[in-house]
């Protein structure tokens, strides 16, 4: 007991400095976005100079863990990235990029809220392509979340409804992009595990999948802007590079943050971590930017991450029932391994016999 104790505390205290790292980045980028659009509204060429810097973080990255290690990092040819990538990369882009866009319109706790619905998107992709089956559990989690999301908006004194529309639209590709990278990096002959490496790749697809978006929406606005006539006010120059270097961090500490949770911890703790990290950016939208929300909004609210925390303890139950299967199966096929797994359990049954008379 004091072992098991021990391991769980070890966990524990493991898993505390990676979440607060992880709520920094994400909090942070969240409010950045936001702050960032009130002085500099060109949200896709903003998300354009972040890939770049991250595609730059990432070599960097790859080189330095490179010279660590002395073994070369995974490398994909153009064709290659081209055929087995693009998907993620244009999916990833536009969830991107049109999250950035709905800050010139929407508050950040109807941006969070509306964001969360992407867990929606996953289930309802996850019965498209069967690989969930229809459970009564399942069709709670969505009605719950689907709910919820309506509560939330319903007479929100803030609502704006571009800006509704494109968060739901970033919510829908993220469902996509999600399951579409999981996809990528669970294909073991690509060599793409490390969320170092699929960035590194990702990064120049996702720049060519955006540019068209950007070029029809924002490239005559920007070209006429008195923003872009004032570059050459040196202090103003530098206080932008400033900015949109600030930002780019942020996103690449995220991506970074999120795997070091998951990889050391796993991904229910980044799940549940998600769940609080939504509570306190909305505590923050309303005290700190001054977010309007009414008691139905709370509500609804409430009820959307009863939906998502429902979610979390299916998927924890699942995931815990077929390493259990798992296991069963292989000390089938292994008489040695079925033979040790009953060994243990007849001298746990002598221990409990032993103890048995002791007690009375």
């Amino acid at each position: 007991m004091a072992g098991a104790g021990g391991g769980a505390l070890g966990q524990a205290a493991l898993a505390a400095p990676l979440v607060l790292l992880y709520y920094g980045f994400s909090i942070g980028i969240t409010f950045y976005n936001k702050w960032l659009m009130k002085s500099f509204p060109f949200p896709l060429l903003v998300t354009l100079l972040h890939l770049l810097l991250i595609f730059g973080l990432s070599a960097l990255a790859r080189a330095l863990a490179r010279c660590r290690s002395g073994q070369p990092r995974a490398a994909l040819s153009w064709a290659d990235c081209l055929r087995r990538a693009a998907p993620a990369a244009l999916s990833t882009s536009l969830d991107i990029g049109l999250s950035n866009w709905s800050f010139l319109y929407v508050t950040v706790s109807l941006y969070t809220m509306t964001k969360s619905s992407a867990i929606l998107f996953i289930l309802l992709f996850s019965l498209l392509f069967k690989l969930e089956e229809v459970r009564v559990t399942l069709l709670l989690v969505v009605l719950l979340i689907a709910g919820g999301l309506f509560m939330f908006t319903y007479k929100s004194t803030q609502f704006n409804a571009q800006g509704f529309v494109l968060v739901l639209c970033a919510s829908f590709l993220g469902g996509i992009r999600w399951t579409l990278t999981q996809i990528l990096m669970q294909k073991a002959e690509l060599g793409l595990q490390n969320p170092i490496d699929i960035m590194f790749h990702l990064q120049p697809l996702m720049f060519l999948g955006l540019f068209p978006l950007f070029a029809v929406f924002e490239g005559l606005p920007l070209s006429i802007s008195e923003k872009l006539i004032r570059f050459h006010e040196a202090g103003m120059l530098f206080s932008l590079v400033g900015k949109l270097f600030l930002g780019g961090i942020l996103a690449f500490g995220l991506g970074f943050s999120e795997f070091l949770l998951v990889s050391r911890t796993s991904s229910l703790t980044l799940s549940i971590a998600g769940i609080f990290k939504e509570i306190c950016i909305l505590f923050l939208a309303t005290h700190l930017l001054g977010d309007r929300l009414s008691l139905l909004n709370w509500l609804g609210f409430a009820v959307c991450l009863s939906g998502i925390s429902l979610h979390v303890i299916l998927k924890a139950m699942n995931s815990k029932g077929e390493k259990a299967l798992k296991l069963q199966k292989e000390a089938s096929s292994n008489p040695d391994l079925e033979l040790l797994l009953r060994h243990t359990e007849r001298g746990e049954e002598e221990e409990e016999d032993v103890e048995t008379p002791q007690q009375h």
